[in-house]
């Protein structure tokens, strides 16, 4: 019989258990859907044969109850802040406090602390100081060794540092969780667990392996920024590795240990996680408390992949998901297209049939050895790589296969396109066609990011020029097919080497193209990018070089401020700006 994994004390006692396995408290509303990491490490310890219960958005405030309502389950505690770190779901990038929350019923702001994972782990310990705690998510993930934290403006080291869980488990990782609970099923002692891979632990004796990677101690970094960007590009090249190395950093005289992330998951392994019994819904007990947004989002959309070869510098996709490509097979995909058209209130509209990005499906190396040897950050920057297959035939091919499911009316594509990995040989442009003829509600989506060289070159992102090849394909598409379609770019203001410059020509190609810019976000620094290490040691951690970053709120305000060009309430204080900053000569470009 179907069921939601169970919430409450009521739900364990009609599934006639005794006690439970394994506890999982995370900062999000529960929500039995494969786009929730929550539900998806539940379902997997649930299929491994482990009663698994959730404690969503605890009360951290009160007298404690929420964490005491299952008592001590009988292997673990997971512990994890959500889908997103909680700092970023609770903060603007002007550090303001955000008054919505799209993991919560209602939208509602204050479910969970800052730093929700330290939060949780030390009240689990404080109630059962001999239960395992393991942590994992994007919050543990993206802060598993030391980090620029933004909001406290300080260098943090490693969580485990500050958050006395037993283990730390980072990335996708539902075979390393399984692997965790067998163990202690076994009874095997919670140290033996720091033999597992892709895990993290702290110990007060270690001795480097061969090819360990042994970075600059923590208390060093906190003295010498350009010891934290040399740190940082180690991790990173580890993190880009299929066949990584121990990364070891001591802290506070102990020692973290990061060990390498298990191999990429293949494609029956990836298949076997969305095809778990989940019921695709926010559980029932939310229904007075309205609707979860980020469910609302995603409800009719299908994850066909995991992972990103993209390498942009201020994404943690490849960090967390990894660089290469775990595809779904076509039968696992288009199972749950059915299962999504039979579902009573499917209104036949797909809203997404993509990934991280929507055209990296079925995407990979041709020679495996090569891509094992491989360091790059990227297979596409700052040039396309040799041995990369991205024939957009699987894509095209699935795209036909999911719109001839009965039910099916529409399917859109609501995923980032990667636009340069279009090529004569690989059927991009004939891919490109068909999603603007046949998978765009009107407005295509794309993201240049910038118009300057250098603020590019250190995005990792493709020359502007590309993006005016892809404008110029767009516009003849939707000339020869007869439809005003509009082509809408988002840009990044404030990120690592932008100056007001950079902002007035951005403003002043903006104008020439007839933009008013709707999609826009200044830079926000969020842990473990290359972009927020380089705006915290004003170094590229690649080249050692020295970068400029707008720091301040001010000089963050002014550079947001010249998106707004072409409103007439702004331009008096944008004239102002552009005298303060000796750039008369943009005035009447863009008044």
């Amino acid at each position: 019989m179907p069921h939601f994994l169970p919430i409450t004390l009521e739900e364990v006692k009609r599934l006639g258990w005794d006690e439970t396995d394994i506890v999982i408290v995370s900062g999000d509303a529960y929500i039995d859907h494969p786009s929730f990491g929550t539900a998806v490490i539940g379902r997997t310890l649930e299929a491994a044969g482990f009663r698994v219960a959730i404690i969503p958005q605890p009360n951290w405030r009160d007298d404690l109850r929420d964490f005491r309502k299952f008592g001590r389950p009988r292997l673990f505690f997971g512990v994890t802040s959500g889908v997103m770190d909680s700092m970023v779901n609770h903060y603007t990038a002007a550090k303001r406090l955000r008054h919505d929350d799209a993991y919560t019923p209602g939208g509602v702001s204050g479910f969970r602390p800052d730093y929700a994972v330290t939060v949780y782990t030390r009240i689990l310990k404080q109630l059962y100081p001999d239960t395992p705690v393991v942590i994992g998510g994007v919050e543990a993930s993206m802060r598993r060794l030391a980090h620029y934290d933004y909001w406290s403006d300080t260098l943090k080291p490693s969580i485990l540092a500050d958050c006395p869980a037993d283990l730390l488990v980072y990335g996708m990782a539902e075979k390393t969780m399984v692997k965790v609970a067998n163990l202690l099923a076994d009874g095997e002692p919670a140290y033996k667990l720091q033999r597992l891979p892709q895990v993290g632990f702290v110990t007060d004796h270690y001795t480097p392996k061969g090819g360990s990677v042994v970075l600059h101690p923590f208390e060093e970094c906190q003295k010498s920024r350009r010891m934290h960007a040399e740190n940082f590009h180690k991790i990173e090249v580890e993190s880009n590795k299929i066949e990584q190395s121990p990364i070891a950093q001591l802290t506070r005289g102990r020692w973290v240990v990061i060990n390498p992330a298990e191999p990429p998951l293949a494609t029956e392994e990836i298949d076997a996680s969305f095809d778990l019994p989940y019921l695709r819904q926010p559980h029932p007990k939310y229904k007075k408390r309205g609707a979860v947004p980020a469910y609302e989002m995603i409800k009719n959309s299908v994850n066909i992949h995991r992972g990103c070869f993209g390498g942009c510098a201020f994404c943690t996709i490849s960090a967390h998901q990894g660089k290469q490509i775990s595809s779904r097979s076509e039968e696992s995909i288009l199972a749950e297209v059915r299962r999504m058209a039979e579902s009573p209130d499917f209104n036949g509209v797909i809203t997404d049939l993509g990934g991280p990005s929507a055209n990296m499906y079925m995407m990979s190396g041709r020679n495996k050895e090569l891509c094992r040897k491989c360091e790059r950050f990227s297979c596409i920057q700052p040039s396309k790589c040799k041995n990369l297959n991205s024939d957009h035939e699987p894509l095209l091919r699935l795209y036909k296969k999911a719109a001839a499911v009965k039910g099916v009316k529409h399917i859109y594509i609501g995923s980032g396109i990667r636009c340069d990995l279009f090529s004569d040989d690989n059927r991009g442009h004939e891919y490109f066609r068909e999603v603007v003829l046949h998978h765009v509600g009107g407005r295509l989506k794309v993201a240049p990011e910038h118009t300057s060289p250098d603020v590019l070159r250190l995005m990792r992102k493709p020359s502007f020029d590309q993006f005016l090849q892809v404008k110029s394909d767009f516009d003849a598409i939707c000339r020869q097919a007869g439809v005003r379609y509009q082509l809408i770019p988002y840009f990044i203001s404030s990120h690592p080497g932008c100056r007001l410059k950079d902002m007035a020509d951005l403003a002043v190609e903006m104008k020439r193209l007839g933009y008013r810019l709707e999609q826009i976000q200044d830079f926000t620094p969020t842990p473990m990018t290359v972009s927020t290490e380089t705006y915290y040691t004003g170094l590229n951690p690649e080249t050692l070089q020295p970068v400029y970053s707008a720091r301040s709120a001010q000089e963050k305000h002014e550079q947001n401020l010249m998106f707004f060009y072409y409103r007439r309430e702004s331009q008096p204080a944008i004239r102002q700006l552009l005298k303060k900053h000796h750039l008369e000569s943009y005035i009447p470009k863009l008044m």
